[in-house]
């Protein structure tokens, strides 16, 4: 296979379910290293559906998802598992066992990578523990680290999927909306947070999300699905009010971009 630059290759990519619903369709994408992209479009555009079939919570019917090299979807059993340790999953409902503290479900992170009675004991290497609460003290809340997760608030809960998405030690971190349970302050936090991590470790990022103002504001590539197809992929600026329409349908999105100006202006 030729080598490229890409660190994730997403070609020709189909997903139909058993309805015969074709829910993606010849998707192609190609993401560098260390680059963050926000996945926009309406319900049932594919967008959450493209990210669990790249980390194969959901099997792509056709394409290849080749990740530094290697097509995971030919993968099965132990190599999967091991490819899905490079991929950091963060989920809009936070995916946190509500009873175990935050340093626990921050450390289940490593489950991929310690053997079977030391995960089911939960012992962890002193690296680990370490490593743990630099990510506890990076996203705030490393004074919560005894605390159980289901004392914390929504914003406090996605700092702590962050951290256990990153000390996976990965290479992309695929992320469902991650704001749309949030307060807009909170969600604007969460969203400078994704972004500033992956720049400071040099990990790509996918971000699935509703809110167009936030996907403005904060990242510099957009890819727009409609009908599980892509129909845009570009900068926030290309972003217009025509191409908007097309991707949602007709709405008066002056609005949308004034709030982005606005919000830009307020955190400058």
């Amino acid at each position: 296979m030729a080598q490229t630059n890409n660190m994730l290759e997403i070609k020709n990519l189909e997903k139909r379910y058993k309805t015969g619903d074709l829910a993606l369709s010849n998707v192609t994408i190609s993401v560098p290293k260390g680059e963050v992209i926000a996945l926009i479009g309406p319900s049932g555009a594919g967008k959450s559906t493209l990210i669990r079939c790249v980390n194969r919570l959901i099997d792509p019917t056709a394409g290849q998802i080749i990740l530094n090299g290697e097509d995971i979807t030919k993968l099965g059993g132990r190599s999967l598992r091991k490819a899905r340790r490079k991929m950091g999953m963060i989920f809009q409902e936070y995916a946190l066992v509500e009873r175990l503290s935050v340093m626990e479900n921050v450390l289940s992170g490593r489950l991929g990578y310690v053997g079977f009675w030391a995960s089911l004991m939960r012992r962890y290497p002193q690296s680990d523990i370490d490593e743990a609460f630099r990510l506890l003290s990076r996203v705030g809340i490393d004074h919560f680290a005894d605390k159980r997760a289901d004392a914390l608030s929504g914003g406090q809960r996605q700092r702590v999927g962050i951290a256990r998405a990153l000390i996976q030690g990965p290479d992309i971190m695929l992320v469902d909306e991650p704001t749309a349970s949030l307060d807009p302050k909170t969600a604007r936090q969460i969203m400078r947070l994704i972004i500033e991590l992956a720049k400071e470790n040099n990990v790509a990022a996918i971000i699935n999300i509703h809110d167009v103002a936030l996907a403005k504001m904060f990242v510099s590539r957009i890819i727009g699905l409609q009908l599980g197809e892509i129909v845009f992929d570009g900068t926030p600026d290309e972003l217009d009010e025509d191409m908007l329409t097309t991707i949602y349908g007709e709405e008066d999105w002056e609005e949308t971009i004034q709030k982005v100006e606005d919000e830009d202006e307020e955190e400058s």
